[in-house]
């Protein structure tokens, strides 16, 4: 799968998974007739903003974006239906275009010590995958022992 494909997968799914949610914040204001939805809603945004997040910054790094583009791909996630203008305007501008560059060129970007590890990473998809299969979960684990972002703070 090619990055383009990649990334507009996980940022559609981040439109559609902010709409499951807000459906059933309203589902639950209006009686709260379904129990549990805004568990299982908010648990599918959750695991799919992480692979957002995580596919933004592979992404983002493949394609040489910089750091403040890297920070607002994952930054707009938090606002609902944010990726999707962002998502728009990176196909017009053609910045999710070509390949995952695996191998080193001659570009000096590519002396830095990131991104030997990033291509080492995506030139071996299997180990990068199993890699996010221990990573991401730990982490959603770790958020979901920390509760709701309403209550972090408290």
């Amino acid at each position: 799968m090619k990055p383009k494909q990649l990334f507009l997968l996980f940022a559609k799914g981040e439109a559609v998974t902010w709409t499951l949610l807000i459906s059933a914040l309203i589902i639950r204001a209006a009686g709260d007739p379904i129990p549990h939805v805004v568990t299982i809603a908010g648990s599918i945004h959750g695991a799919v903003f992480l692979g957002y997040a995580v596919t933004a910054l592979l992404v983002g790094i493949n394609q040489r974006w910089s750091f403040g583009k890297l920070a607002l791909a994952v930054g707009l996630a938090i606002v609902p239906f944010a990726t999707i203008p962002f998502e728009r305007k990176l196909i017009r501008t053609s910045a999710l275009e070509g390949g995952w560059r695996t191998a080193r060129s001659e570009d000096p970007r590519d002396d830095f010590f990131i991104d030997a590890i990033f291509r080492w990473f995506i030139a071996r998809p299997i180990v990068l995958l199993a890699v996010l299969l221990v990573a991401v979960p730990a982490v959603f684990a770790f958020l979901l022992f920390l509760g709701p972002p309403t209550q972090w703070f408290d």
